[in-house]
């Protein structure tokens, strides 16, 4: 039986579909849903063993990007997403929904919602909108989505507040030593971007692209591995083929 992947939707998102044909083409039977349908109809979250929170400008970004979104997470949909991390189900926040992630405190740890992040996302480092192509180094091999991928994955980002920054050094290198630093901005040969632009688009800390939570099951990333699953979406980036962000989405699908 395909696992089922519950897509949330909000005013605003404009990647669902894009993230459902990703899910789709890994094997997964891929379901959106509108936040206020889900409100209304009391839809069961427990149905589902995916959850996937999409890119796009949620409510316009008004009071920052993926605030708002954050705030329907944390305050109508708590227990709901709380019982999807703790089962260990797989969850991935991709671009706003990784903002979404970090804002409502699941990310970078798993704790009390009511608890004030001590990482943010913030606006680029280079004071504009970031819309190229990047290449991701998988990290993490606690990390259930990113677990075993060897080759890079070239992706586009689309953001203008995807600098991901802590107010606590000490918790951000455990990020990495405890294994959390699920995807880094990279060279197109692998090599570490070192804080480069444009290969770090936003100015990141560590080049973080993406961090998981401590049971590995939860992903958020800013780059869009869901616009890179077929080969006719490869641009000419120097007769460069595959490196395709599909793994990524296979993992997650193999866990469920």
């Amino acid at each position: 039986m395909k696992p089922k992947a519950l897509i949330l939707f909000a005013t605003g998102s404009n990647r669902d579909g894009d993230a459902a044909k990703a899910l789709e083409l890994a094997g997964a039977e891929a379901c959106i849903h509108p936040l206020k349908q889900l409100l209304q109809k009391k839809t069961p979250w427990s149905d589902y063993q995916m959850l996937v929170i999409p890119g796009g400008f949620s409510y316009a970004d008004a009071l920052g990007a993926g605030k708002l979104f954050a705030l329907d997470l944390a305050h109508y949909f708590a227990d709901q997403v709380r019982a999807f991390v703790d089962a260990g189900k797989p969850v991935i926040g991709i671009c706003n929904g990784f903002q979404a992630l970090v804002k409502s405190g699941i990310l970078p740890e798993t704790r009390s919602f009511d608890e004030t992040p001590w990482a943010t996302l913030t606006f680029n480092q280079s004071n504009h909108f970031e819309c190229r192509w990047v290449s991701l180094k998988p990290l993490s091999q606690t990390c259930i989505w990113t677990r075993g991928l060897m080759d890079l994955i070239d992706c586009p980002v689309a953001h203008g507040e995807g600098n991901f920054q802590s107010n606590d050094a000490v918790r951000t290198q455990l990020l990495m030593s405890q294994d959390q630093v699920a995807l880094v901005y990279a060279h197109a040969d692998g090599s570490a971007a070192n804080g480069v632009y444009p290969t770090n688009p936003n100015g990141s800390v560590l080049d973080i692209a993406g961090i998981c939570n401590p049971q590995g099951n939860v992903l958020g990333l800013m780059p869009h591995p869901e616009n890179h699953v077929y080969p006719f979406q490869t641009p000419d980036r120097a007769n460069r083929t595959g490196f395709y962000g599909l793994p990524l989405f296979l993992n997650g699908v193999r866990y469920a």
